[in-house]
């Protein structure tokens, strides 16, 4: 039976709470009169769910919010919000509260609320285990010159590089960065047809330029095509827009210090440096990059001593 942990320093609420979830769900209701009190059976009984009034003496809802999320991320905390709250509630959600339940409308909203949070959290879990499984990935996606769904894509791919045993965290974050500039170089150099010195001048001038041509022909209808295949002892990457292209051999050499802080170039010396490999195809709108593992790179530098 899962365990619901309901926080509240009026005796009062805490046994009209408990009397709405036990008559509506089948949980286990247990009790905590303050914050500090919550945090020692949080480690105890580890529970499902928190259900926490804002207002308490010493730690009160917003701080708990922040230690439960901090400290266990996987248990969803459910705010208990009374008029003159408003403000606080909202920083708690920003927080990382799961949802909150004003307390004039508890008979009506508290258990509905209860289940649907615990749903999604069970969901979450099985997804997380899921990936954890994950052995083998090959995916394709199909972007619109809209960069804000970019972190989106590369918070995906960390995660399943991570999944599949791939790389660390370090290797992961490096991997992360190559794909951005890559994406970054598809979406505003390729489709957009941007130059990198526009951007070296009036960044203000250069946003605007990037909303104008977002909704200009042709630029509007192009899209990035983003082909990603991972295994344990590699991944494969393949990102190609369908601007003109560009001559690869025009770009200024990165690694040469005297075009170290420009902006042309930059991108490809971190696409370099943190991939494997990196190629181009002839019309310049395509790039392949492979990262391996730091077991396989072992092999076969080992192969190639031999």
């Amino acid at each position: 039976m899962s365990i619901v942990l309901v926080v509240d320093d009026s005796p009062v609420d805490r046994r009209l709470i408990g009397g709405l979830l036990r008559k509506a769900t089948d949980l286990q209701v247990e009790f905590a009169a303050n914050g500090e009190e919550a945090m020692a059976k949080v480690n105890e009984l580890s529970p499902a769910l928190v259900v926490t009034d804002l207002i308490m003496p010493n730690m009160d809802g917003l701080a708990l919010v922040d230690r439960i999320t901090h400290d266990f991320a996987s248990i969803p905390v459910i705010l208990l919000t009374g008029k003159g709250s408003e403000e606080i509630a909202v920083r708690a959600l920003q927080q990382g509260a799961a949802s909150y339940v004003p307390k004039s409308r508890m008979a009506n909203l508290l258990a509905d609320t209860v289940e649907n949070v615990l749903a999604a959290a069970y969901e979450e879990q099985q997804q997380v285990r899921l990936m954890d499984c994950l052995l083998t990935s090959n995916c394709t996606f199909q972007l619109a010159n809209d960069s804000s769904i970019i972190p989106h894509l590369i918070n995906y791919v960390h995660r399943s590089m991570r999944s599949v045993g791939l790389c660390d965290e370090a290797n992961g974050i490096r991997v992360s960065v190559a794909l951005e500039e890559a994406l970054n170089n598809a979406m505003f150099h390729g489709n957009l047809e941007l130059s990198s010195d526009l951007r070296e001048g009036d960044r203000g001038e250069y946003r605007r330029m990037i909303e104008s041509r977002r909704s200009e022909s042709p630029y509007r209808d192009r899209r990035i095509y983003v082909q990603v295949s991972l295994t344990r002892d590699e991944g494969r990457f393949v990102i190609r827009d369908e601007g003109p292209g560009f001559d690869p051999g025009t770009l200024p050499d990165p690694t040469d210090p005297a075009n170290l802080e420009k902006a042309s170039g930059r991108g490809i010396l971190l696409m370099r440096t943190f991939m494997d490999g990196i190629e181009f195809n002839s019309d310049g709108n395509e790039v392949r990059m492979v990262k391996f593992s730091d077991s396989a790179r072992a092999t076969m530098q080992a192969s190639e001593t031999n």
